[in-house]
C-alpha cells in the first residue's frame, strides 16, 4: 500500500510540479523577450511620465500596449501583480517530488554502490547540501564580482566553473539518474532563491519607497534584472535536467558528467540565441546565430558520441529464441527482491508467468532498451542475463 500511495503521491505532485513550472518559464521567458523589444516612447505624455519603453502587440484578437517606467512610475495603482507564486510553487512541488521520488528510498535511487559505498543517510545529507551550498557559493560570486566594471562576465565565467564543480562531484558520488536530476534541482534552487531573496525584496523597497514619497535608489532594478537574467539562462539547463530521467543513455554514459555539461551548455547557448535575436530586431545587435550554431554543434557532438557501436552478426545459438524456463531464473535474482512478494516496487509483480506475460513490454524495454531497470544496476544484472530477456521477448515472449 505504501509503494501505491507513493505513486498516486508522485504522479499528482509530478502533474502540479510541470504546471507551475510553465506558469513561471513562459512568465520568466515572456518578460526576457519585453525587455529586449522595448522601444524609446513616442508619444510625448509617455516620455513626461517617465516611461522608457514601449512595445505595441497583438494577441487573441485585441492589441496590447505594456510600458516600462526604468525607475518609478508617476503614481502606484491601487493593485499590483506580483510574480513570486510561479516560483515558489515551482520549487515547492519540485523539491517534495524529489523528496518521495530520491530521498524516501534513497539507497535504491541516491546510491549506485559501484560508483560510492556510503549510507543512504550520508547520501540524503550531501544530495540537501548540494542544494544549499551551490546557492551560497553562487550567490557570494554575485556579491564579489556582479557589481564591479565588467562583472557580469566574471559572473559568467566563476559561475559556469561551478556548475561545471557540481557536476562532476555529483556523477562521482551518486547514482547517475540521481546526479543529473540533483544538478537541475540545485540550479532550479538557486534560480527560486534570486527570486524568493533578491528580485522580490528589491522589488518591495522600491514599491515602499513610492508609496513613502521618497527617493528611489536604483541599484534595487538592477541587481533584482541581474539575477533575473541569471535565471533565464539556467532555464534550458535545467529543463534538460530534469527531462534526462527518462533516457538513461545519457546519465549511464562511463563519461556522464561530461554528457551533462555538453547538453546544458548548447541549452544556454540556444537561450542566449533567443535572448539576443529580439535585439537584433531592432538593429541592436548582430544577428545571434553563432550561438544558435554553437548549441546544435554540441548537441549533434553528443549525439556522435553517445552512438551505440555496431554490433556484429550474431551467431544463430546466441539468437536463438529463450523460454520462459531459462527466464525464470534471471527474474528470480534480478528482479524478484524490488518485484515479488515481499515487494512490489511501481506496483508491478513479476514472479508468476501471467504478471511477466502482463509486463513483457515493460520488461524489455525497461532491462533491455533503456536499461534503466534494475535501477541502478542494484542486483547486478549481466549483460548476458539482457541478451536472456532480449532473445525471450523477442522470439514471442512465450510462457511454455
Amino acid at each position: 500500500m505504501e509503494t501505491y500511495l507513493l505513486d498516486w503521491a508522485n504522479l499528482l505532485l509530478r502533474w502540479a510540479h510541470v504546471v507551475t513550472a510553465i506558469a513561471w518559464v513562459g512568465s520568466s521567458f515572456y518578460f526576457v523577450f519585453l525587455d529586449s523589444s522595448l522601444t524609446p516612447p513616442t508619444d510625448p505624455e509617455l516620455k513626461r511620465q517617465g516611461v522608457s519603453g514601449e512595445l505595441w502587440a497583438v494577441h487573441g484578437g485585441g492589441f496590447y500596449h505594456p510600458v516600462k517606467f526604468a525607475v518609478r512610475p508617476p503614481q502606484l495603482p491601487g493593485h499590483l501583480h506580483w510574480f513570486f507564486w510561479e516560483s515558489y510553487s515551482t520549487w515547492l512541488t519540485g523539491f517534495s517530488l524529489f523528496t518521495i521520488s530520491y530521498l524516501w528510498n534513497a539507497g535504491t535511487y541516491l546510491v549506485d554502490k559501484s560508483v560510492m559505498d556510503w549510507s543512504p543517510q550520508a547520501a540524503v545529507a550531501v544530495a540537501l547540501g548540494f542544494l544549499v551550498v551551490f546557492w551560497l557559493a553562487y550567490d557570494a560570486i554575485c556579491r564579489l564580482f556582479g557589481q564591479r566594471e565588467g562583472g557580469d562576465r566574471v559572473v559568467g565565467v566563476l559561475v559556469a566553473l561551478l556548475v561545471c564543480a557540481a557536476a562532476w562531484l555529483a556523477c562521482h558520488w551518486f547514482a547517475g539518474r540521481a546526479a543529473f536530476l540533483l544538478v537541475g534541482a540545485m540550479m532550479a534552487t538557486t534560480m527560486s532563491a534570486n527570486v524568493f531573496f533578491w528580485i522580490i525584496p528589491g522589488q518591495k523597497t522600491v514599491v515602499q519607497s513610492i508609496r513613502d514619497d521618497q527617493p528611489v535608489d536604483p541599484i534595487h532594478g538592477k541587481r533584482g534584472k541581474q539575477r533575473s537574467v541569471h535565471n533565464t539562462y539556467f532555464t534550458l539547463p535545467v529543463l534538460f535536467a530534469m527531462l534526462s530521467n527518462h533516457y538513461s543513455f545519457t546519465y549511464t554514459n562511463a563519461h556522464n558528467w561530461l554528457v551533462l555539461l555538453a547538453m546544458m551548455g548548447a541549452g544556454a547557448a540556444i537561450r542566449q540565441f533567443f535572448v539576443l535575436r529580439h535585439g537584433f530586431k531592432l538593429a541592436r545587435n548582430r544577428h545571434p546565430w553563432p550561438y544558435a550554431l554553437a548549441g546544435v554543434l554540441a548537441l549533434v557532438c553528443v549525439i556522435v558520441v553517445l552512438a551505440p557501436a555496431p554490433h556484429l552478426a550474431a551467431s544463430a545459438q546466441a539468437s536463438a529464441p529463450v523460454n520462459y524456463a531459462a527466464l525464470q531464473p534471471v527474474l528470480a535474482q534480478r528482479c524478484y527482491p524490488c518485484h515479488g512478494e515481499q515487494m512490489q516496487m511501481k506496483n508491478v509483480r513479476l514472479d508468476s508467468p501471467a504478471q511477466v506475460a502482463a509486463h513483457a513490454q515493460g520488461i524489455y524495454q525497461q532491462a533491455v532498451v533503456t536499461r534503466v531497470m534494475p535501477m541502478n544496476n542494484a542486483t547486478q544484472i549481466t549483460e548476458a542475463e539482457r541478451d536472456t530477456l532480449k532473445r525471450w521477448f523477442e522470439g514471442g515472449a512465450k510462457l511454455d
